[in-house]
């Protein structure tokens, strides 16, 4: 996200250079038959978080292999997850760190500084959302953030010990316009302005991105502002 413009982090310690993981193409992760059926009509649809090594190598392949900004390896509290429809893998998901400061979400849910400040782990990042190409299922997308809203505030008390109350993510609006976002409820609040947060310019200098929020607790402000 830091590559993004999205978030700052302090100042590394550490003066070599590293390199970004690389996770060359193999055949576990090759295009598969299409599947082209309404999501109604798919298997019941499962979540798996991912859990062990090897899982974990298989879906940063995956990422890397197939979404548009590729594979970043995530800092702090975070999940992934598979997402399978029977025993097909049809899309993943990882949600990790909340951008620190966005205008258009605070002034949502009525943020002073000091509460941002403290209650900020409270809100979690979809980082990273991918239906692989060759799924083409009509509802699918949306019924998959639906599904993911409700399991992952369990999920994140079972690894951390403490729930989140509201999800956010980004959507590059010359790219996508944020329709299974909608269709799941989801809440545009507003865009980025594009500058990044280390700019010093005052145009922008990234892609602008649609703010997208999703309420996971009735009172989400109180306890954000508390």
């Amino acid at each position: 996200m830091e590559a993004e413009g999205l978030i700052q982090l302090p100042p590394s310690r550490i003066t070599t250079r590293r390199r970004r993981p690389h996770f060359p193409p193999t055949g576990a992760t090759d295009a598969q038959a299409p599947l082209r059926q309404p999501v109604h009509a798919l298997e019941a649809l499962r979540l798996c978080p991912v859990t062990d090594k090897a899982v974990s190598r298989l879906w940063n392949e995956f990422m890397a292999r197939y979404h548009y900004l590729g594979y970043t390896p995530m800092a702090g509290n975070q999940l992934r997850y598979n997402v399978y429809a029977g025993a097909q893998r049809v899309a993943l998901l990882s949600f990790g760190a909340s951008a620190w400061a966005l205008a258009a979400r605070e002034r949502f849910i009525g943020w002073s500084e000091p509460a941002r400040r403290k209650n900020l782990p409270l809100v979690v990042n979809n980082a990273r959302f991918l239906i692989l190409p060759w799924i083409q299922s009509p509802g699918l997308a949306s019924t998959i953030l639906a599904k993911t809203a409700r399991r992952l505030p369990q999920d994140w008390h079972q690894r951390y010990g403490y729930a989140p109350v509201l999800l956010e993510t980004f959507v590059e609006t010359g790219r996508h316009r944020g329709t299974c976002y909608k269709a799941a409820n989801w809440i545009r609040v507003g865009q980025t302005t594009g500058r990044g947060k280390k700019s010093l310019v005052h145009r922008p200098i990234l892609p602008i991105k649609d703010i997208w929020l999703y309420p996971l607790h009735k009172r989400f402000r109180s306890v954000l502002c508390r």
